[in-house]
């Protein structure tokens, strides 16, 4: 049993002893202690002065006489205004640090017989992938992976969104301007040729439309007047009819545009179970509205479009098909929803999409609960705010959005100088050090990315992203390098440890404790992240891993100790400390290097 469920039973029991009052042990609460008082746990007794008819400080200061006297966990205690502190015993902490020591799987939960599926990534097969892509693909897969740590069964999914009328604008630009270039003649990613010829519509297009503007027309009028539009548009429903000069060309492009994003997915290290389409989801869209009009709960508007009403949800009247019959991207949703639904029975489907999207999703959900499906309860919409780049950082081609590959690139630069600089790389061979940079770089990304809480809007400062101090992934990956030499020293001098090489120590330096308490919390931290689908619960918990080990390293000798036990048990320590920072990285897709 995890040491903050043993105290809650204990005051349980010392409220019900003292005081005659009845808590469940479920509903009390510790918190970790602030650092400027001793004490690893706190319990706040504010809210049960008007049952007991006494002040905070007074149960405080008779709970903590109590459980010092009837609970062997706790050593010494204070009472901070409505704030019982607890210390707990250095054996305690050594019996706990044994025990997770002992346990292969720590932090790892029970089976929880709950299906959870993780949509990220989502991209348009017209342009590569951006720095907003990075976020989102970082956060979904990480999310993914603490979820599985949780427990649940997890599906990860990229639903690739590869019709409409973006798609066919880099396809009419490529017929009109393309000459049969390929990536192969060009010597361009695929994804990134595809995306020239959707600059070169967006650039053609606005000429025409400020050529009719010059010629009298309203500017709106003009955008939908452009010849360039009215053919993409006309492309559209060829697709839809099946055209097959269309649908080759459509294919044939797309081909180089999953070709592309294949390599930087695996450049980035993240994956999918599966991957669905929107070209093979919109006619099953088309059915759930024709279903809802069936049963009455959609209706059509005397042009022929469909629409649902949401007032009553507190939204509004929401398209649900154009009245030419295409499909817009809430059609195509319905259909993909019912599609993953049948594939894999989830209770919950996560959708790890921008917050500009916020209510697109809650008129989702609504729609589906309209039709009467059972999977409406289970969306659960992971909303993220967008990234920000310092000023005049790292332009992409187009002048616009941070294109992905560049911005990898440009951190693995950036990790190489840093690490010459530092001279972190003796005795790597080239391809080792190569490796190392792309380690470094992705860890750096990665984790500044996590780090923050996802709902938030952040800078990304690319420079600072990568330092080995402070709070960044080097630091975390630099801290584990360092552990792995001393274990190979240990190695060298014939150490292996195990519980028995020191079960004689009984007091624990200062620094020793820090660490233990952080080694013990990680359940709860794994658990926590899980049930806040928070990333930067994890990022925190490793830095703060990280940092304490650090402190314990300054301040502590481990192979000139002269005590065999002390210096075998810092060597535990040690190992203890890199296995935890390996699997915390690990559910942010961060990889930390033996040797640096």
């Amino acid at each position: 049993m995890q040491l903050q469920n043993v105290l809650s039973q204990s005051i349980s029991q010392a409220l019900q002893t003292l005081f005659s009052i009845s808590v469940d042990a479920s509903q009390i609460a510790l918190q970790p202690t602030r650092k400027e008082f001793a004490g690893t746990f706190t319990f706040v007794t504010f809210p049960y002065t008007k049952q007991v008819g006494k002040g905070p400080e007074q149960i405080g200061q008779a709970l903590g006489e109590h459980l010092k006297e009837n609970t062997t966990e706790v050593k010494n205690f204070n009472v901070v205004k409505g704030f019982l502190n607890l210390e707990i015993e250095e054996k305690e902490w050594l019996r706990l640090f044994k025990g997770l020591m002992q346990d292969e799987n720590y932090g790892q939960g029970e089976p929880s017989g709950r299906n959870v599926m993780v949509e990220y990534s989502s991209p348009n097969t017209n342009k590569p992938l951006h720095l907003g892509h990075l976020r989102n693909n970082f956060l979904g897969y990480s999310t993914a992976e603490i979820l599985k740590a949780n427990g649940h069964e997890v599906m990860k999914v990229n639903l690739v969104n590869d019709r409409g009328i973006h798609i066919c604008k880099s396809m009419l630009a490529y017929e009109k301007f393309g000459n049969g270039e390929t990536p192969e003649s060009s010597g361009i990613k695929g994804d990134h040729l595809v995306g020239k010829y959707y600059v070169l519509f967006d650039k053609a297009y606005k000429g025409q439309v400020d050529e009719l503007v010059a010629q009298g027309m309203e500017k709106e009028e003009a955008k939908k007047k452009a010849p360039l539009m009215l053919q993409a548009q006309e492309m559209l429903l060829k697709w839809e009819q099946d055209d097959k000069a269309v649908v080759d060309l459509w294919k044939q492009m797309n081909s180089w545009v999953y070709a592309g994003f294949d390599q930087t997915y695996r450049n980035i290290g993240v994956d999918f179970d599966k991957y669905y389409y929107e070209s093979q989801t919109y006619t099953l869209g088309k059915e759930r509205v024709e279903e809802g009009l069936q049963k009455e709960v959609f209706f059509k508007k005397p042009d022929g479009s469909v629409w649902v009403d949401l007032t009553g949800e507190g939204l509004d009247e929401k398209l649900l098909l154009r009245a030419d019959g295409t499909s817009v991207y809430i059609t195509q949703d319905l259909g993909t929803a019912e599609l993953k639904y049948n594939d894999f029975p989830y209770n919950q489907s996560v959708y790890v999409v921008a917050d500009e999207q916020n209510y697109h999703f809650q008129v989702l959900q609504a729609t589906l609960k309209k039709l009467g499906k059972p999977y409406a309860e289970g969306i659960y919409h992971l909303s993220y705010g967008m990234v920000d780049l310092p000023s005049g950082k790292m332009k992409s081609r187009e002048g616009t959005v941070v294109d992905a590959d560049e911005l990898v690139q440009e951190m693995i630069d950036t990790a190489r100088q840093q690490t010459e600089e530092l001279g972190k790389i003796e005795g790597f061979t080239d391809e080792q050090a190569k490796e190392l940079y792309h380690t470094l770089a992705m860890g750096a990304l990665k984790y500044f990315l996590l780090k923050v809480d996802p709902k938030k809007r952040m800078l990304f400062n690319p420079q600072e992203s990568i330092d080995f101090r402070g709070n960044t992934g080097p630091f975390i990956q630099y801290s584990h390098a360092r552990i792995s030499a001393i274990l190979r020293k240990a190695g060298e001098m014939g150490i292996t440890v195990d519980v028995s090489a020191f079960d004689k120590v009984e007091s624990l330096h200062e620094t020793e404790q820090e660490v233990i308490v952080q080694l013990v919390n990680y359940p709860a931290v794994v658990k926590e992240a899980g049930n806040l689908f928070a990333p930067s619960v994890i990022a925190n918990y490793g830095y703060e891993l990280a940092k304490a080990y650090n402190r314990f390293y300054q301040e502590v000798s481990i192979f000139n100790e002269t005590d065999e036990q002390a210096r075998n048990f810092r060597i535990a320590l040690s190992a203890m400390v890199a296995r935890f920072i390996r699997h915390s990285m690990s559910l942010l897709g961060i990889e930390v290097p033996e040797r640096m």
